[in-house]
């Protein structure tokens, strides 16, 4: 018997446009109406004056505005399918030539049709023509524009018709009050916010367009200076907050600080004593200390935050340290552990690759506080794990996780602490922040550092330890490879260990870059009488365990490897590190993968193979590793080269914090907005602490949470 038919399903009926556009403005950030005022255009494009032709196609490749009509509109099929159209005024005619388009232009533009068009008009085969330019269909003698049209950032599906009616729509709803007073906007030499905003948006034909472009113009400083005073703002703000917080003094610098410090082999260099003074300090507080440690790659920063975990467990309280890879989160273990544990410290151990056993006795020991420290990866921020007493946090390669991973370990609070002997009435029910120690071996220029890290104390270890060997570094092109090989091999016979590094694990046909299997495979023919290991990130755990154990203990000569290891892996043993496709990499990496060299008493060296021929900023990356080891002078060239976005990564979590200010032009700007908010904050009159609600909502809006970690 058939099968009864089935009624087809009933199609959803279409989303509004309305409720579409609006995900879509979503999508943008744009939310409310001063959100869409704050949309300032990218560029501009000039439609006030239209131009013959004949001119036109006399001016050589440039961009140029024409009116005319339509005299034919054909879809031509050599050598691919594109629409055609020609247009004519007195003075000549033009071609317009669609690649892409929709069957629907041919009615549009149909013989007859008047077409006002704006592209950049170069002379071809057949005269004056123009790929893709913009346009619309007008009346004869429709007026020009009297100002320049703005060209906006815009999602999929969001036309620039659609964003300037936004916009405009937008300017119509707001409240136009400045947040700064006359007096404050005479002592910054600033424009009114209104008056520089719809200059932007709507600038007339005689503006210097030049100004306009290079974000130089009157205008567009007030917006970087009210973007860096609400960034400033928002992190003073933050800071003071911070000190009003609670969390548990950790003043005893005990037996355990002194006997850590007695059975290490080697003596702490003056920066780093410094630094453990500084954090120290910090720790004896009442409110949740926040400092950045930074320190060249080498430097020692970890044996400087065991110390402070060493004084936290003197105090009473759990520490600790969260680390973006397990690679990294297993070096610390070993070294951190062979440290304490002889010294009666229990040290757990939780990643996500545990086995469910493993992890369940880890979690019953932290939460029931028998684990004095603790190290992992990110599953230490998981619901699951519930400390006794957290008194430190410690996030080493702070950049590498994102600023809600970082809030949510931060968030961990202790279990309420009796503050009168155990009389339970008495007990302290106020939240209770843990100290923060963040970590990075990317150093921070000090633009940056006073831009985006204004809410934290910084500590600098600006000094290597004794008896590091200066690394030499050289660029090799792709062609000289065999040399290479030989360099290894004989590097190795010379009872010395080196890394081959590579930026992808298997062929990309898009990058066609040497895979780190591919070269696994050659060495391994290459040379064959030595043993060659291979660690990537697909590996499980236990396999690139396995690997790295055979090469810390010498049984590995050569370690073929991804960026898996760019931090955390020290085998002083290992002298020679080869990077492939070195042009693919960015500075503060090739930085970090150089530092895993260096760290014994034999000459480094690292090479930099690269395939020509070379682009303008693969070319300053190379040349600025062959010309300092210095991670400070890096750093500075690296904010160059890729701006601070970039540069900065995790921070901003998908936002960024700065969209109109550059940092590397604008810095007599961070001055000045610094200055006037500290004025702000430190005069607690109403006007004053109007300005800062009002200034902070209208920039920031919900976003200030992601600036304080």
């Amino acid at each position: 018997m058939p099968a009864p038919k089935r009624k087809p399903a009933a199609a959803a009926p279409p989303a509004p446009v309305a409720n579409t556009r609006a995900s879509k403005l979503e999508k943008l950030g744009l939310r409310t109406d001063i959100d869409l005022v704050l949309h300032l255009p990218l560029r501009y494009e000039d439609e006030t004056e239209v131009v013959a032709i004949q001119q036109a196609g006399m001016m050589g490749a440039s961009v140029a505005q024409v009116e005319g009509v339509v005299t034919a509109c054909d879809i031509q099929y050599r050598p691919r399918r594109q629409l055609v159209v020609t247009i004519a005024d007195d003075s000549g005619q033009l071609v317009m030539r669609f690649l892409n388009f929709y069957g629907s232009q041919t009615k549009q533009l149909a013989v007859g049709t008047r077409v006002r068009a704006r592209g950049e008009i170069r002379h071809g085969f057949f005269g004056a023509e123009v790929v893709h330019p913009n346009y619309k269909v007008v009346l004869e003698g429709a007026p020009l524009p009297d100002v320049l049209t703005p060209v906006y950032p815009a999602g999929e599906g969001l036309s620039q018709i659609f964003l300037r009616k936004a916009i405009a729509d937008a300017m119509h709803n707001i409240e136009w009050r400045d947040t700064l007073s006359p007096a404050q906007l005479a002592a910054q030499q600033l424009m009114p916010f209104e008056n520089a905003v719809r200059l932007l948006h709507n600038p007339p034909p005689e503006v210097d367009e030049h100004a306009l472009e290079d974000r130089s113009h009157p205008a567009w400083v007030r917006m970087k200076f009210d973007e860096l005073l609400a960034q400033q703002l928002s992190l003073k703000r933050a800071q003071v907050a911070r000190r009003a917080k609670n969390a548990r003094a950790l003043p005893v610098i005990g037996k355990l600080s002194a006997a850590f410090l007695n059975t290490l082999p080697f003596t702490l260099t003056k920066a780093q004593q410094r630094v453990v003074a500084e954090i120290s300090a910090d720790l004896h507080a009442s409110f949740p200390m926040q400092r950045l440690l930074q320190g060249d790659v080498g430097s020692g920063k970890t044996v400087v935050a065991a110390l402070a975990a060493a004084q936290a467990i003197d105090s009473g309280y759990q520490a600790v340290l969260m680390a973006p890879t397990e690679i990294l989160a297993d070096q610390h273990f070993r070294k951190i552990a062979a440290w304490m544990e002889p010294l009666g410290v229990r040290v757990a151990w939780l990643t996500g690759s545990l086995k469910k056993k493993e992890k369940l006795a880890a979690l019953a020991m932290i939460e029931s506080g028998e684990a004095q420290l603790v190290i992992g990866t990110h599953a230490l921020i998981q619901d699951s794990v519930q400390f006794a007493k957290l008194g430190l946090v410690i996030v080493d390669e702070q950049h590498r996780f994102g600023v809600g991973q970082r809030l949510a370990l931060r968030n961990k609070t202790m279990k309420t602490v009796s503050e009168n002997g155990g009389n339970e009435a008495a007990q302290n029910t106020a939240a209770v922040v843990p100290h923060q120690l963040m970590m990075s071996a990317t150093p921070i220029p000090r633009t940056l550092a006073m831009t985006y890290y204004a809410d934290l104390e910084i500590s600098v270890i600006d000094e290597l330890p004794p008896g590091r060997t200066p690394i030499v570094t050289r660029a090799v092109d792709q062609s000289r490879r065999d040399e290479v090989i030989a360099r290894v091999h004989a590097a190795v016979q010379d009872g010395r260990q080196a890394y081959w590094v590579c930026p992808l694990i298997e062929e990309s046909e898009a990058l066609q870059l040497q895979t780190a299997t591919e070269t696994y495979a050659m060495l391994v023919e290459a040379l064959p009488d030595l043993r060659i290991g291979l660690v990537h990130g697909r590996l499980k755990q236990a396999e690139k365990q396995e690997v790295m154990d055979a090469f810390s203990a010498g049984a590995c000569h050569v370690l073929v490897a991804t960026t898996v290891i760019e931090v955390g892996v020290d085998v002083p043993n290992a002298s020679l590190m080869v990077i492939e496709h070195a042009e693919r990499f960015g500075l503060s990496q090739l930085h970090q993968l150089r530092g895993r060299v260096g760290r014994g008493s034999a000459a480094s060296v690292c090479l930099l193979l690269y395939q020509s021929p070379l682009g303008y900023i693969a070319k300053q990356r190379l040349m600025t590793m062959r010309e300092t080891t210095d991670g400070f002078e890096i750093a500075r060239r690296d904010l160059e080269i890729r701006g601070p976005g970039e540069f900065l990564g995790a921070r901003q979590s998908g936002q960024a914090m700065l969209r109109f200010a550059d940092l590397a032009t604008d810095q007599w700007l961070v001055d000045r907005a610094r200055d006037l908010a500290h004025t702000l904050l430190q005069d607690p009159t109403p006007a004053n602490q109007a300005t800062v609600s009002t200034h902070l909502a209208r920039w920031l809006g919900g976003r200030e949470d992601f600036l304080k970690v």
